[in-house]
């Protein structure tokens, strides 16, 4: 596994990040707690370090899983969890901070992010208390997800911001045009989520023949109504090109060209299969020549801009 420096702090992360969403149930398909304790020990064997939940997920479920997951490799780890929209003021940001600890079985979060930006509480509010956390030595690092570069610009005025988590692949680019060269310009990490869209960059929706139930939380998505999945195939087909060029899976190739992307510190992935998540471990040693680069970018870029026709 390959590291990276987490923006202006002393923290190293790894390339791929354990995306932990799915481990506190809610609207995915969902296996079991033993189940899911065993894919984060595994990943953390198999060399990632860096695990990222919130207390939304699962209303806090999934924080306990990795906190059960890590004892005893704590020191080891990288903890990223975020606060909830609906918590935002002063006295709740530290409640919930409080109770990620709890959950987690630790006495500090290195990477503690506002999960959603609210309509109501003033950032510099927000960041008051955050920035309280970290002199008190309770967070070690603040992040932003999901700001528009006005906010993250508004936010970068109250408290030194180390990482930004948007949507970034090959199917979601929008942070490329300003804020990606914000960040580069700030020394502001970017930690992708839906790394492989929710699961079309798997290939299992047009090569697979997967269907999403009609409960499907994804099946009202952008990316996953018919007509755009149909226009989605072109990229499909060129990933499975590359990916059986070199003996890998479809999503390896979409890990790896995020992870050559100059602005991407580290990509999100979540899975419950210890098989999927060795497959995205893997993903950070494959190498992608200019050819290769050329036609993802340009494919990608033409899908795209059908999809937004």
């Amino acid at each position: 596994m390959k590291f990276a420096v987490l923006g202006q702090s002393p923290i190293q992360v790894s390339r791929v990040t354990f995306g932990c969403w799915e481990l506190g149930g809610g609207p995915w398909e969902f296996t079991s707690d033993e189940n899911n304790m065993k894919a984060v020990q595994a990943a953390f064997d198999m060399g990632i370090t860096t695990f990222d939940t919130a207390e939304g997920y699962g209303s806090g479920h999934s924080e306990e899983i990795v906190g059960n997951a890590l004892l005893g490799r704590r020191e080891q780890c990288i903890l990223s969890t975020k606060v909830g929209r609906a918590n935002l003021a002063p006295s709740d940001v530290r409640r919930s901070a409080e109770a990620s600890l709890k959950r987690l079985k630790t006495d500090y979060i290195d990477i503690y992010y506002i999960h959603w930006p609210s309509f109501e509480i003033p950032v510099s509010d927000t960041l008051a208390e955050f920035n309280k956390l970290k002199d008190e030595g309770l967070i070690r690092a603040i992040g932003v997800s999901n700001f528009s570069l006005e906010q993250l610009q508004e936010a970068s005025q109250y408290a030194q911001i180390d990482v930004l988590q948007p949507e970034y692949s090959l199917l979601h680019r929008s942070i490329e045009q300003e804020v990606a060269p914000f960040c580069k310009q700030n020394n502001i990490a970017i930690m992708s989520y839906s790394s492989i869209a929710k699961g079309i960059l798997t290939g299992a929706f047009h090569l697979g023949g997967k269907k999403l139930d009609e409960n499907d939380f994804r099946s009202t998505r952008r990316l996953f109504l018919p007509d755009h999945l149909e226009k989605e195939e072109e990229l499909i087909m060129v990933l499975k090109n590359i990916a059986d060029s070199k003996g890998k899976a479809i999503s390896q190739i979409a890990i790896s060209w995020l992870l050559h992307q100059e602005a991407l510190t580290t990509a999100i992935v979540g899975s419950q299969s210890i098989k999927h998540m060795k497959e995205n471990i893997e993903a950070a040693d494959i190498v992608l020549n200019s050819d290769e680069l050329y036609k993802l970018d340009s494919v990608s870029k033409k899908v795209i801009a059908s999809i937004d026709a």
